[in-house]
Parts: structure tokens; C-alpha cells; sequence
């Protein structure tokens, strides 16, 4: 009775593992830095640039989140934590970046209008 007990926790315990869906630590991972390696050139060129790491952060951000809730519930493999929490938070720094760098192309952009506006008046 005991050596069935036994076998039955044995057979748990190794079906479980089967069972979890697998970890996307490398793709939140490669989301954030793609986010935070387009979020520097956007900052002076051009505003759509801005789009680009403000579209992968906010996913990377998203899809970590989710996961990392996953994890926590059991539901999804938890060796990629790691790189889950890693591309999560770089995908919240190119989130800011991105806000910031849109700001100062808007910023310049206003400027840039008003110096044309003054110079047609005078």
C-alpha cells in the first residue's frame, strides 16, 4: 500500500513538469533591448522613430508582467524568471526613454515652428 502511495506522488510529480507551458524569458527579453537600443537614435532624428521602442517596451512590459504573474500561479515554467523580470524592466526604461525622447522632438518641433512664424513677421 505504501510502495503505491509511493509510485502515485512519483507519477505527480513527473507529469507536472509536462504540464507547465513554456517560458517567453527571451522574448520579453529581446523586446526591452530592441526598445532600448531604438530608443537613443529616436531621440534627435525623427518622432516616428519614437514609435518603435515605445511599441516594444510596452509589450516586453505587458508580456513580463503577464508572465511573471504566470509564473508565480505555477502555470508557466519558472527557469526563465530571470530573463522575464531582466526584459520586463528594460522594456519600462525604453518606455520612459521613449516618452522622453517623444517630448523633446515635440518640444523641438514646437520650436522650430514659432522660430519660422517670428522670422515670416519680420
Amino acid at each position: 500500500m505504501a510502495e503505491e502511495q509511493e509510485d502515485t506522488v512519483a507519477q505527480t510529480v513527473t507529469v507536472i513538469p509536462s504540464q507547465l507551458a513554456p517560458h517567453r524569458g527571451v522574448v520579453i527579453l529581446i523586446l526591452g533591448i530592441c526598445g532600448l537600443v531604438f530608443a537613443f537614435p529616436g531621440c534627435f532624428c525623427c518622432v516616428l522613430l519614437d514609435i518603435i521602442p515605445l511599441a516594444c517596451g510596452i509589450v516586453a512590459w505587458i508580456m513580463g508582467k503577464n508572465d511573471l504573474r504566470e509564473m508565480a500561479a505555477g502555470r508557466i515554467d519558472p527557469s526563465g524568471e530571470g530573463l522575464t523580470k531582466a526584459g520586463k524592466i528594460c522594456g519600462i526604461i525604453s518606455v520612459i526613454l521613449a516618452i522622453v525622447a517623444l517630448a523633446i522632438s515635440l518640444i523641438l518641433i514646437l520650436v522650430q515652428l514659432a522660430t519660422l512664424m517670428y522670422a515670416d513677421t519680420s
